[in-house]
């Protein structure tokens, strides 16, 4: 009995770590916690409803992702993504969605095929009529189809995270008609480069996609 309760107060530590972390990550990275503003411990801890020690493991975890710098006597703050990291990150991206787009071509099932045609489909239909929140929706499916399609957990997980860190800019870009419909002809021509089990068209594919984003980010200002 004394073996279960010790096991359980580990996981349930390690969960509200989890959870606390989990949020946090989401609101630097979508904005939500502005760059070089002060996370609280406390009323952190207030809001979430835990104590300051979940609190203060999520911040160190944070730190350890270039989201947080911790200066000691002072408190937390935070780092957030500069518009360098963004470009760096679509830079590394358009390689490595590359590749995952070519080993999917040798690992995709029938059934996910369809998945992306259906995303292709709804992705049509809500571009046209300027339903921006569902388009955003749509990719992350689509991207995260993809990730599950190519036969690697290690990359699956890099690009997850990667396309969780430019959120924000993806919501920015993808509210604009233009690119939208664009983004969307270069998911189908993806999604057929795999049909035809062409790695390499589909690599070069998925890479130029992503550089297209660049452009557009550019273009923007971003």
């Amino acid at each position: 009995m004394e073996d279960f309760d010790l096991h359980k107060e580990v996981a349930d530590k390690y969960s509200l770590r989890g959870r606390v972390y989990k949020k946090l990550r989401e609101d630097i990275l979508s904005g939500v916690y502005k760059e070089n503003e002060e996370l609280k411990e406390i009323t952190i801890g207030q809001e979430m409803g835990v104590s300051r020690t979940p609190v203060r493991e999520a911040l160190r975890q944070l730190e350890l992702e270039g989201l947080v710098t911790l200066i000691p006597n002072k408190g937390a703050y935070v780092t957030g993504i500069t518009s360098k990291d963004i470009h760096d990150i679509y830079t590394i991206r358009s390689y490595l969605e590359g590749l995952c787009a070519k080993w999917a071509c040798e690992h995709i099932t029938d059934a996910q095929i369809e998945a992306l045609e259906e995303i292709l489909y709804l992705s049509d239909f809500h571009a046209r009529r300027s339903h921006f929140s569902q388009l955003v929706e749509l990719d992350n499916k689509f991207h995260e189809l993809i990730y599950s399609a190519c036969g690697s957990k290690i990359l699956k997980h890099v690009l997850s995270d990667f396309h969780q860190y430019v959120e924000r800019v993806r919501k920015i870009t993808l509210s604009m008609p233009n690119r939208a419909l664009k983004s969307n002809k270069e998911h189908a021509d993806i999604v057929e480069a795999i049909k035809k089990r062409d790695g390499q068209l589909a690599e070069a594919l998925a890479h130029e996609h992503i550089i297209n984003t660049i452009k557009n980010m550019d273009e923007q200002g971003l």
